[in-house]
């Protein structure tokens, strides 16, 4: 029975020897799950004010845009006249003046041939 005890006794001695070396190797490095979680929340706080003001800018540039496209349907919904009309200058009145049969100027009006 002695020959039992002993090597439960030394299994034991073993396993509690395998886990003060497993557990002080990680508390050596307990730390590094601590910088981790921080640098996780502080990515992920980031990350969702990121999403925030990129929505707000996709927001303003669809807003920016639909008022462009409406500026330009009322533009396009003018009548041509109404547009080209402002482009153009009032027309001088035409001055008649009479031509004789021969070319020189007489009082009559020549009709085009």
């Amino acid at each position: 029975m002695l020959e039992k005890g002993d090597g439960i006794m030394s299994t034991y001695v073993g396993a509690v020897e395998d886990f003060r070396k497993s557990a002080t190797a990680f508390m050596q490095h307990v730390d590094l799950l601590s910088k981790a979680r921080d640098a996780y929340q502080q990515a992920m706080t980031a990350s969702a004010e990121l999403r925030t003001v990129l929505d707000a800018g996709d927001e303003n540039l669809r807003n920016l845009m639909a008022q462009m496209e409406q500026a330009l349907n009322l533009h396009m919904a003018k009548p041509v006249i109404d547009r080209l009309a402002v482009d153009k200058k009032k027309p001088e009145p035409v001055k008649a003046e009479p031509i004789k049969a021969n070319g020189e100027s007489s009082g009559g009006v020549r009709a085009f041939p």
